[in-house]
């Protein structure tokens, strides 16, 4: 007993969408599609569609004319026509179902109106490096890069060598140096005392050690310029 198909016109996106449905109702192969139930039953639901007063769209009638015609040339008795029509229509079939699977699966995609998306693709990126620079160039950059590296680098000890390994004297050193000069001979030229200084450190020393004994009041200094200044010894404190 056959079974009755029933359809709604608005479920269909057109004329092929008709015939795939009735090729899956079917269970058609649609490589081999068997022409005579697919046509019979086409032109079935058209007529179905007509008695229930139903607006058919114009692709609809022009698809049932093109399989009337198919089935015409197939009843003749040299039918050679049938086969390029058969693979028309198969061909036309199969297009029209690969894109309504791209349709599905692009509606799953779908992230609002007329908007789409996809997952990132794996690529892996050639790391070659392709590109000429002249020598100078080349030179210029290991230059910039070494002078980074260089300042990543803790400071030179060079600097502070000088400072750190000379000797420091003490002013108290000196005043004791100053003193006992002045014991021995009572005057002497200041410029006497500071040419015994064999750096700068101590002739700095030999200065502050000499003003502190002035401060002090146990020396005093005479004369109108540095080199005939002299230094003596003030006499209260003399032994």
């Amino acid at each position: 007993m056959e079974t009755e198909l029933s359809y709604k016109i608005e479920n269909f996106e057109g004329p092929l969408d008709l015939l795939l449905q009735l090729i899956a109702k079917n269970k058609l192969n649609i490589f081999d599609i068997n022409l005579t139930v697919l046509i019979d039953q086409y032109l079935e639901q058209i007529e179905k569609f007509k008695s229930e007063e139903m607006e058919i769209a114009s692709e609809f009638i022009t698809m049932a004319s093109r399989l009337i015609y198919i089935k015409t040339v197939s009843l003749l008795p040299k039918h050679e026509e049938i086969e390029q029509l058969k693979e028309e229509l198969t061909g036309e079939l199969i297009e029209y179902q690969i894109c309504r699977q791209m349709a599905q699966k692009l509606s799953l995609m779908t992230t609002g109106f007329d908007r789409f998306v996809k997952a990132p693709s794996e690529y892996d990126f050639d790391k070659t490096y392709e590109l000429c620079h002249p020598p100078e160039t080349l030179l210029s950059a290991y230059s910039q890069a070494v002078g980074r590296g260089k300042r990543k680098l803790p400071p030179s000890v060079a600097p502070f060598t000088k400072i750190v390994a000379r000797k420091i004297f003490a002013v108290s050193s000196k005043i004791v140096f100053v003193m006992r000069n002045l014991i021995k001979g009572g005057t002497k030229k200041l410029s006497t005392l500071y040419n015994s200084a064999n750096s700068r450190s101590e002739l700095v020393a030999t200065f502050l050690a000499v003003l502190e004994l002035c401060k002090a009041n146990r020396v005093k200094l005479s004369g109108n310029t540095a080199e005939d200044t002299e230094i003596t010894l003030v006499k209260e404190h003399k032994r």
